[in-house]
């Protein structure tokens, strides 16, 4: 009998296999797991093998990001970061002082302010400038569907009270028209095409520091939602294809391609080009990514009837497809005959509709072809819809993490969408039910790319540290086994590896320990569960200790 090379015992083990959903030990020989049952596993100890006591501590197949944007987050790590308060004199604070420490930056970015900080969300040029006020600064709010700029920025831009909206976007604006400081969605763009670029020694260090951070969260592959030129952000495939060729990348990484909503039908052959050219070793470019519309915060997310203003009435404003509906339809189409994954951006109900309808036309004309279409966020996701899922095929892809009650949830959202369409908000309970196939991300660094917390909040509808007891549409909620299935079985489905997510002999050892059986915990402590290690391939990427 062949001995394998890590044993791991003293479970429990939750294997996410119906058949056999706990065990108490599992065998790993290279990169697969060998065995996995009780104590007759132990029969495969040799004298080379590791053997690692569980104690208790739980194991689960690896998690996976489905909807992330790694090397974004990478690099945001190392600019000014505004996580973590909501508080204004803190984030002038931070400004300051990442300006006074880095002199020899021409411009100041970085991330992460909340639109709950300021009224109406909309903060001022005029309060960066008290803290920089002969330098740019340019800083993306935390969900990064617009950004924050002083003075300086938007001199240097050219922008004007003259200066009109983009099609894909809008400058917010002072009583006479003068560009505020806040620009939403692609007039982003309009001062990020300035900031210098990034190398591509910074973006690969971008991606080094991104996969050591989702290691230690027990995050073994992900998709990076963005490859590609987008509101002046840099491409960051160069990074991966650089670290799947040297080795450095030890995560499973699917990346989507961007699809260029100025352009057409014409690009679909150098999206072809790119996918063959970068991918190799643990790298796949085999997904495009469709942003239908925007965040429905700012206004821009596409709905089926208009928003509401702040007295209750409707406006004539019903937010922003970004691709013409029969145009996505045709695309959506031709992509799928070249067996492409499509990565949708729907939040609002119209944009997931037309995501669905684009997705029922491939499936018309082209059969199914089994690429795993997904439709990532369904803020709101009109019950009509619903059924809808199961019976094309499309994956919902849910962000857990935004399905709670909080102040931009709470003054942002619901006032301005009314009491039936916020009824309407993150399905996730309503979805598993009518059948449909759930996968998990976290849009980090939008939001935390914490798996556990995503789970929590996923389960309890609550934050991590709510204290009021407020459960946001308790019915749905999902299960607890139905929320690790998501990041674990779900992702990997929709990141094309049918052999991972799941803990059965012959899959791929790409596994998590927890320090607690969430399974058997409190669900209000999901969060607060940690991960000992991490193992990619039999490979230990992450030990807490």
């Amino acid at each position: 009998m062949t001995k394998a090379d890590l044993v791991f015992t003293n479970g429990p083990v939750h294997t996410g296999d119906p058949a056999r959903t706990r065990a108490t030990s599992l065998a790993v020989t290279g990169e697969r797991i060998t065995a996995v049952g009780h104590d007759e596993v132990r029969e495969l100890i040799g004298p080379g093998t590791e053997v690692v006591d569980l104690d208790g501590k739980l194991l689960l197949a690896g998690f996976q990001d489905a909807h992330v944007h790694a090397v974004f987050g990478g690099a945001e790590l190392a600019q000014c970061d505004l996580t973590g308060t909501v508080g204004v004199d803190d984030y002038l604070d931070r400004i300051r002082a990442y300006a006074a420490a880095h002199p020899e930056r021409a411009w100041i970015t970085g991330s992460g302010w909340s639109m709950e900080s300021f009224d109406g969300g909309l903060p001022t040029r005029q309060l960066l400038d008290s803290v920089v006020p002969d330098r740019p600064v340019y800083l993306t709010n935390r969900d990064h569907h617009g950004a924050w700029a002083n003075s300086r920025a938007l001199e240097l831009a050219g922008l004007t009270r003259d200066t009109p909206d983009p099609a894909d976007g809008r400058i917010e604006r002072e009583a006479d028209g003068t560009p505020s400081g806040v620009l939403q969605e692609g007039a982003t763009g309009l001062v990020a095409r300035l900031i210098p670029p990034s190398t591509a020694a910074d973006r690969l260090a971008g991606l080094h520091r991104a996969q050591q951070l989702l290691h230690s969260l027990g995050i073994t592959g992900w998709q990076d939602a963005l490859l590609g030129v987008f509101n002046g952000q840099p491409d960051p495939s160069d990074a991966y294809h650089a670290a799947a060729l040297d080795g450095t990348l030890t995560a499973r990484v699917t990346g989507a391609l961007w699809w260029d909503r100025e352009r057409g039908a014409e690009q679909i052959a150098e999206l072809v080009e790119r996918r063959a050219a970068l991918s190799t070793g643990r790298f796949r470019a085999g997904s495009v990514k469709i942003m239908q519309d925007g965040i429905a915060e700012n206004f821009t997310a596409a709905m089926t009837s208009p928003y509401l203003d702040g007295c209750g009435c409707a406006t004539a404003n019903s937010g922003l497809s970004f691709v013409d509906p029969d145009a996505l339809r045709s695309h959506v189409t031709d992509l799928d005959a070249l067996d492409f994954q499509v990565h949708f951006h729907a939040l609002g109900d119209r944009a997931v509709r037309e995501a669905l309808d684009a997705i029922e036309a491939a499936v018309a004309a082209n059969g199914r072809r089994g690429n795993r279409h997904h439709l990532a966020h369904l803020q709101v996701v009109h019950p009509d819809d619903i059924a809808r899922f199961a019976r094309l095929g499309a994956i919902a892809n849910i962000q857990p993490l935004w399905a709670a009650h909080e102040p931009q949830m709470d003054e942002l959202t619901i006032p301005f969408l009314g009491p039936e369409r916020a009824a309407w908000q993150y399905p996730f309970g309503s979805l598993y039910r009518a059948g449909a196939t759930l996968c998990a991300g976290s849009d980090w660094p939008v939001s935390s790319p914490d798996p556990l917390a995503g789970i929590h909040v996923a389960v309890n509808r609550m934050e991590p540290d709510a204290t009021d007891g407020r459960v946001f549409l308790p019915e749905q909620r999902l299960a607890l086994t139905s929320a690790i299935a998501a990041y674990t079985a779900g992702s990997a489905h929709i990141n094309g590896h049918p052999d991972a997510g799941t803990l059965q002999p012959g899959h791929l050892a790409d596994l998590v320990v927890l320090d607690q059986d969430i399974l058997t915990a409190d669900p209000l402590t999901i969060a607060d569960t940690k991960v000992e290690r991490t193992y990619v391939g039999g490979q230990l990427v992450y030990n807490r200790n």
